[in-house]
């Protein structure tokens, strides 16, 4: 069991953010990554079809042998993730909870902002998670529907990019918070932007927090690799495989994003 790899699941390249925490805290892991490329984003789709797009990215990933799998979309997480939980044999884990509890911790004056897609801010998913680990605190969710095709195309910077950015946060300006959780694991890619834009606001990035709870499962699981496996990890799409490796080796940093187009 410890030396199968670690399966992560995304609408698109955003879970690579995910994917890239994991590396760097779990360095003899092996990934395989599936980015759902052909049907992003999941964000403006209706929740029957986020739990069956969910179910379908799930069996994929069980057919590698893995022995965890990463729900590495908010949107997934949001709206399919119990499902998941009662239909596979697995441990299967999303990125909310982690960024809530994180959100938690780092607020001083107890008002946090969420970012994420529609489907994300509607399900309330955040509110709820946020509440669970402090009921005090005051959340205020934003939907910024335009920065997941943003991100899929590249453009992480620019005046384009800075504009669409200044508006969604904007929002945030009356609500004082001090604390945004970037609730799309898109969004990390725009960090650097955001930051600028919001340079007194602890910005809580779901990918690295979502990488500490993979490495504590597995290590009370008794299930961390007991050897390098790191060359072995794999990327696969169900789209547009040229643009998925593009921008992946952009953000990466590594020649060994080389996703394979799939049909699942």
């Amino acid at each position: 069991m410890n030396n199968k790899g670690i399966g992560i699941f995304d609408s698109g390249l955003g879970g690579l953010t995910v994917a890239k925490e994991i590396m760097n805290l779990l360095p003899n892991e092996k990934i395989f990554y599936l980015g759902d490329t052909a049907r992003t984003p999941y964000g403006t789709k209706t929740k029957e079809t986020i739990i069956r797009f969910s179910k379908e990215n799930t069996s994929f990933l069980l057919k590698k042998n893995v022995k965890i799998i990463v729900v590495a979309c908010n949107t997934a997480s949001a709206l399919a993730l119990k499902e998941l939980k009662h239909e596979f044999p697995i441990d299967i884990i999303g990125v909310i909870e982690a960024g809530a509890r994180a959100a938690v911790e780092a607020t001083q004056n107890n008002r946090v902002g969420v970012i994420g897609t529609r489907g994300t801010i509607n399900s309330g998913a955040y509110v709820d998670a946020i509440h669970k680990y402090g009921p005090k605190v005051r959340v205020s969710g934003k939907a910024a529907p335009l920065l997941v095709p943003l991100v899929e195309e590249g453009w992480l910077s620019g005046p384009e990019t800075e504009s669409i950015l200044k508006k969604y946060l904007a929002e945030f300006g009356p609500k004082k918070i001090d604390t945004l959780v970037l609730g799309c694991t898109h969004y990390p890619l725009l960090k650097p932007m955001i930051k600028k834009l919001m340079p007194k606001v602890t910005i809580i990035d779901s990918a690295r927090e979502m990488a500490k709870t993979v490495q504590a499962l597995l290590e009370a699981r008794d299930l961390t690799a007991r050897r390098n496996n790191r060359g072995k990890s794999e990327f696969f799409v169900t789209d547009t495989p040229d643009t998925f490796n593009k921008v992946g080796r952009m953000f990466m940093k590594k020649d060994m994003v080389m996703a394979r187009k799939v049909t699942l």
